[in-house]
């Protein structure tokens, strides 16, 4: 299961009384695919996962793997404590998806051989390769993360801690011993890391910018592949840049943001659930500006 191009983390629709819209999730997925997405992670952080049931998983997952037919991997989020992880993911492979991103167990700081022993009872559920998404009270040291990546089924480490000196050692420890491993810039608004995580061999990211303006995000990517700097610096600072200073005002907002914003594009994918907050109208209306602004300097 390999990656290319940008990484889509599709948003979870709910309708008018908070269930969960089948429906619009399959369009939002389908336009993102469309648009040129480079593999479907639903349910996953952009998606809710922390506020989702066990059968809304189940579902969002069988809807990504319905709409997709197959054009591009998907993969759904499976995680908590080890038990319910488990039974996550033997929903995600029940419902069809080629993989699944582990995250980590919380409320509760593990020495690391407890870590790989919570990697190695999650991924022993199911034959499906799974991605380890290392963030929170998850930090691996190098020999950790060479340990886990050695499992018979861990394809993948997605990073969200950002620390680079740190991944870079990780990176080296792991590429010592297998070439083909993948790594995955996982923070908020990766693009905004992306040139760095470049410079430590991690090519692969998460943008939840392409839920919702896949035109930015694609720019952006190609100006990156392009060793187009210039472009690259005016994205930054023209979009990514206001835009976590936009983020950032208010806990959350990571994701609410960017299910705004997917409204604000014409799909109507509903508020988000406790305990995040919606974004204030002066905040959707920010966003707003911040959109249109982007897709004009995506175009030039």
């Amino acid at each position: 299961m390999k990656f290319q191009g940008v990484l889509f983390f599709p948003v979870t629709p709910f309708a008018q009384d908070g269930s969960l819209h089948e429906e619009r999730l399959a369009q939002h997925i389908e336009a993102g695919v469309a648009a040129g997405a480079g593999g479907v992670f639903v349910a996953c952080g952009t998606g809710e996962f922390h506020a989702l049931t066990p059968d809304e998983l189940e579902r969002a997952t069988r809807v990504a793997v319905e709409t997709t037919a197959g054009r591009v991997p998907v993969l759904a989020a499976a995680g908590g404590p080890a038990p319910v992880a488990r039974d996550h993911a033997v929903r995600v492979a029940r419902a069809g998806a080629d993989g699944f991103l582990l995250l980590p167990p919380y409320l509760v700081t593990a020495p690391q051989q407890g870590l790989v022993r919570y990697a190695e009872e999650v991924t022993a559920a199911t034959d499906l390769p799974a991605i380890f998404y290392q963030r929170g009270s998850a930090r691996l040291t190098e020999a950790t993360a060479a340990e886990i990546a050695a499992l018979p089924k861990v394809v993948g480490l997605k990073d969200g801690l950002g620390d680079l000196e740190r991944m870079h050692r990780v990176v080296r420890a792991i590429r010592a011993h297998d070439a083909d491993f993948q790594f995955f810039n996982g923070l908020p608004t990766a693009e905004m890391t992306a040139p760095a995580y470049q410079g430590i061999g991690v090519g692969l990211y998460s943008s939840a910018v392409f839920a919702f303006a896949p035109e930015i995000a694609l720019a952006f990517h190609r100006a990156l592949a392009d060793a187009d700097e210039a472009r690259v610096n005016t994205l930054l600072d023209e979009f990514y840049g206001p835009l976590v200073a936009l983020r950032d005002e208010v806990p959350g907002y990571a994701v609410s943001l960017v299910k705004a914003g997917v409204t604000l594009r014409g799909l109507d994918a509903g508020g988000v659930r406790a305990p995040l907050v919606d974004p204030t109208p002066d905040h959707v209306a920010r966003l707003a500006e911040l959109i249109d602004h982007g897709l004009e300097v995506a175009a030039a």
